[in-house]
């Protein structure tokens, strides 16, 4: 992709402070694009801003809790008044919280399906709403293979996942059936990546936090968010691990299951080595986790 092809384009990443988010959002500016930057963690936000105009692009920083319908309100309206409109929109803040379902406390499950689900929801909302306005725009709503394919232990994730990509396949009805052709939805499913996710998700599993295996570098997501802003694509499952176990769920969905289910309960409960409960930063913020990587 040439870097022509993002400049001067209006960004807005939600979650920008780390992992995804934040290694998009150096991408974007290196190919020009202008951002607007938010996530609960404004110190890091400010400093990502930083990097962002000494790589070429203009940066402006948003401290946004997605899961305030207000807040992403303000988000959409302070873009809009700072750049004149909004040309990609990339919903990217999330959280998790592992353990079986009854043991994970209940806010825990509630604020996890308010950032993850509502949080893109009202992220789709506000920005839809300035597509149709402005007659153009990609959004790009960072899902997981975990909502199309179960597993144990991510019960209120996997059901905002879940809801993440259906409300995607809906608004590209919406769009399909109303033949407006130029703002599309566009929907990522990765598998395991080593971002500070873990560092982040609440758990009550008994045992420390790690992926389900096998785990990919996270620049290959980083890549595929930066593309579709150019060359949108309606679902990209990203990972080998992803694309073999999405194709699978829709040939063999038991037999699919029963094979997450056993690989997500091996990796972590059999293998994991004990540790404490934590609510991680489904509630607060945490200092953990400041960069693209996990073991950054």
């Amino acid at each position: 992709m040439a870097e022509r092809d993002l400049k001067g384009k209006i960004v807005v990443i939600t979650g920008a402070s780390s992992g995804f988010g934040k290694g998009a959002a150096r991408e974007f500016a290196r190919r020009g694009a202008s951002l607007v930057l938010a996530a609960r963690r404004d110190v890091l936000l400010e400093g990502l801003a930083q990097e962002c105009e000494v790589a070429g692009g203009d940066a402006h920083v948003i401290p946004t809790d997605v899961s305030q319908e207000a807040e992403v309100a303000q988000l959409a309206a302070d873009a809009v008044t700072q750049f004149g409109r909004i040309d990609v929109w990339v919903n990217n803040a999330g959280v998790g919280a592992l353990g079986r379902f009854e043991e994970v406390p209940l806010a825990d499950h509630v604020k996890v399906i308010e950032t993850n689900l509502l949080g893109t929801l009202y992220g789709s909302y506000f920005a839809m709403r300035q597509f149709r306005a402005q007659g153009s725009g990609t959004l790009i709503n960072i899902a997981s293979v975990i909502g199309k394919v179960p597993a144990p232990y991510y019960s209120s994730y996997a059901a905002a996942k879940h809801g993440v990509v259906g409300l995607s396949a809906v608004l590209r009805q919406e769009l399909e059936q109303n033949k407006v052709e130029g703002i599309r939805v566009c929907t990522v499913m990765p598998t395991s990546f080593d971002t500070p996710f873990f560092d982040h998700s609440a758990n009550y599993t008994g045992h420390e936090t790690v992926p389900i295996p096998p785990v990919y570098e996270p620049e290959k997501v980083v890549e595929v968010i930066v593309r579709l802003a150019t060359e949108p694509e309606d679902e990209v499952s990203v990972g080998t691990a992803a694309k073999v176990m999405t194709f699978a769920h829709q040939i063999a969905p038991g037999t699919t299951e029963t094979m997450m289910g056993k690989q997500s309960h091996k990796a972590h409960i059999e293998k994991a080595p004990p540790g404490p409960d934590t609510a991680g930063s489904v509630h607060e913020p945490v200092q953990e986790g400041t960069e693209v990587k996990r073991s950054a």
